[in-house]
């Protein structure tokens, strides 16, 4: 677990199934809230090691750290990597608690995962260990290492594998320069390179940024799907 006690206060944490996946996903907005002074984190609650069609699954899971650590110093990103093996995470009480340790650990406001319905069970499980990792982080009753936090905010990313029933509700206006650091940190990984697997996830992500923009009238824009009780709103009128 690369990921000794930090107790840094983060704006946001994005937490992923694998290496890279919260880079994809997630890494738009965090590159954006980096740009804005904000102070983000990221969890990999595997590596991803399984993912490469040529090497071994020990010299992948050496590789995928040493890009997870590169990428995240492209945001200056507290990393948190949980000791779970790739695919075969469960949403079971003890990932759960070990997510809970990262969350007070790190404090964060606000908290982007996997959308629900995925075509990798890994994602899955993460999707389903998230909130209850949140739930447990805000409980005093629930005695760990570090005292509680509450999170405000929790949202769910748009990623290529995680699309089915995906509806766009929350949308983040982009600049170039938050495209730019993106890209930087994308390109610490060799998958998303192209050098693992012919997919272009860089060309991809880039692209569906545009489409996403165009949607809300602006240039470039990454967008999140809410939880039920997000979607609540208390007005006083429908006039104003």
């Amino acid at each position: 677990m690369v990921s000794t006690v930090k107790n840094n206060k983060v704006d946001i944490l994005a937490i992923g199934a694998h290496a890279g996946d919260v880079e994809a996903s997630a890494g738009l907005a965090l590159a954006h809230h980096k740009n804005l002074g904000r102070k983000v984190a990221i969890c990999h609650m595997t590596l991803g090691e399984k993912g490469h069609p040529r090497r071994s699954a020990e010299e992948y899971a050496s590789q995928k750290q040493d890009e997870a650590i590169a990428a995240a110093e492209v945001t200056g990103a507290e990393l948190y990597i949980l000791p779970y093996k790739d695919g075969e995470l469960t949403a079971s009480d003890e990932v759960k608690l070990a997510l809970c340790d990262v969350i007070r650990d790190c404090k964060p406001d606000v908290i982007i995962t996997h959308w629900k319905h995925s075509m990798h069970k890994d994602h899955t499980s993460c999707h389903l260990c998230v909130p209850d990792a949140v739930f447990y982080a805000g409980v005093t009753a629930f005695e760990r290492l570090m005292p509680p936090h509450q999170v405000k905010s929790l949202y769910f990313a748009e990623n290529w594998e995680d699309y089915e029933d995906f509806v766009p509700e929350l949308y983040i206006e982009l600049s170039e320069d938050d495209i730019a650091l993106w890209e930087k940190m994308m390109r610490k990984y060799a998958l998303f390179r192209g050098d693992v697997v012919r997919f272009p996830y860089i060309d991809y992500y880039k692209s569906l940024a545009r489409v996403r923009g165009i949607e809300v009238y602006t240039g470039h824009a990454t967008a999140f799907a809410l939880p039920p009780s997000a979607r609540r709103r208390r007005v006083k009128n429908l006039s104003t």
